[in-house]
């Protein structure tokens, strides 16, 4: 079994931006692209709830594989 723990980030610098292709309407996807090694995201109609962490690698392949 595998008891590996992972620590939470410290995210209370992070500065969030919505997708370009929300269109203005806040009904979409955030990311603090301020933190260096990893990519936040969270739902920006609810900001006070969860956060879904990337290594900023695997967030650049997820990316390049939408496009």
């Amino acid at each position: 079994m595998n008891t590996a723990r992972h620590n939470t980030p410290d995210l209370s610098g992070a500065r969030w931006r919505c997708s370009t292709y929300s269109g203005g309407n806040n009904e979409c996807v955030e990311i603090a692209d301020n933190i260096p090694t990893l990519a936040p995201v969270r739902d920006s109609k609810n900001p006070a709830g969860p956060v879904i962490t990337f290594e900023r690698d695997a967030w650049r392949a997820f990316i390049a594989h939408l496009g």
